[in-house]
């Protein structure tokens, strides 16, 4: 999905300014390729779409305008994410629950690595006994 009109609102917002691109992945910590990137509208470049509603606010920041304009003006876009999609609640839970699972994974590894030690140092006994 491209944004390019979008993208190059933010492009002209920058040149307005007299700032390089660098200058603005230097104060955003956004590397050039993304910043550029985000210029061209190329939204799909990002590695997750939460990142790209994140990097317009830097980017806002960066160049002197309204973060919250930005992303607003982002999300009048009609086949841009919704607001409703990076809700941080739902995320907080998601990675609540991806937490759990990892402890969990985690408690049943050593379950079975603590298991497989017992086995053996029984197997070990048992080897040394019956060759007495």
């Amino acid at each position: 999905m491209s944004y390019g009109p979008f993208g190059r609102y933010l492009q002209q917002q920058r040149e307005l300014r007299g700032l390089s691109l660098d200058e603005v992945a230097r104060q955003t910590k956004i590397s050039p390729t993304l910043v550029a990137a985000l210029e061209a509208g190329q939204s799909e470049r990002f590695p997750e779409r939460i990142f790209v509603l994140n990097y317009i606010r830097s980017y806002a920041s960066a160049v002197g305008l309204s973060p919250d304009d930005a992303v607003n003006r982002f999300h009048e876009i009609p086949e841009s994410p919704k607001a409703e999609h990076f809700d941080p609640k739902a995320l907080e839970v998601d990675r609540q629950a991806r937490a759990s699972t990892g402890l969990w994974v985690t408690i049943a590894a050593v379950a079975v690595v603590a298991l497989l030690l017992a086995m053996n140092a029984m197997y070990d006994l048992a080897i040394r006994y019956t060759h007495r």
